[in-house]
């Protein structure tokens, strides 16, 4: 793809989207997996959304309803849990919520991968995945390395207009730079460490987060990016506040909380 096809976002459109969400303080519902249920609460609590961990299949389908916005990450699948996603997806569209899938790990296991497309055909708003899932998806790629992605995201940018375009979705593809599609337009984010891989569930949360922009902010192209932009910048903020993995930690959720709108208006 040529540079001058992909569009760098603009910060103070990121500040403006911020200042939104904390206006609105989105109750998001997070279906996620078990390893990364804590720093997917605290991350958006520090953002300013507010999180619920709401998975009894009897409860799901109508909890989706009221909340903002609902995030389904397939990290650790089993059957029940399955049931309630599907429950809680279908509980979102009946109420027009918006809804983000993680597909993680796509490409590793036949059995999780017909998961995961049975849930692309469930119409998310958003699908957020690093290079080697969204190349997977779009039946380019054979997956990464477990969780770990083996390809650069802008390697998957095609894949990721494709796979916008057959769904009818945003896919927000996350790595070294950050890049988001509708299946026309690109937008892409850049900035961020590669500490960021080294605590468990940043990019997890990351959906989820995503969810909270498209439910507190607007439901667009520039929401998505604008996530990715938040991030990028506390990413940023934390490595240079932090020695390692375990102080990253802390100085991330700590950047996530005390970044302002103004900040991404000088």
């Amino acid at each position: 793809m040529s540079s001058d096809s992909v569009q760098l976002c603009l910060s103070r459109k990121t500040g403006e989207m911020l200042q939104r969400l904390r206006a609105n303080r989105p109750l998001v519902h997070c279906i996620t997996n078990e390893v990364v249920q804590e720093i997917t609460a605290d991350v958006l609590l520090a953002a300013g959304a507010s999180p619920a961990m709401v998975v009894g299949e009897g409860e799901a389908e109508y909890f989706a309803g009221i909340a903002s916005a609902l995030s389904v990450n397939v990290g650790t699948p089993y059957e029940a849990r399955i049931e309630t996603m599907k429950k809680a997806i279908r509980g979102a569209l009946a109420a027009g919520k918006p809804w983000v899938l993680d597909p993680v790990a796509a490409g590793g296991i036949p059995w999780r991968d017909k998961i995961i497309f049975e849930l692309l055909e469930m119409h998310p708003t958003a699908v957020r995945g690093n290079a080697s899932e969204i190349r997977f998806l779009a039946g380019v790629g054979t997956g990464g390395k477990g969780v770990d992605s083996l390809d650069d995201s802008s390697s998957a940018i095609e894949a990721a207009k494709a796979l916008a375009r057959k769904y009818k979705t945003f896919v927000v593809v996350t790595g070294h730079k950050d890049y988001a599609t509708d299946g026309e337009r690109v937008l892409c984010a850049v900035g961020g460490s590669e500490m960021m891989t080294l605590v468990v569930g940043t990019g997890c949360s990351l959906s989820a987060l995503l969810a909270a922009f498209l439910g507190g902010a607007e439901r667009s192209l520039e929401a998505c990016i604008a996530c990715c932009d938040y991030v990028n910048y506390a990413n940023d903020t934390a490595s240079t506040r932090s020695s390692g993995p375990g102080s990253f930690h802390v100085q991330y959720l700590d950047a996530l909380y005390q970044i302002r709108s103004e900040d991404f208006r000088k």
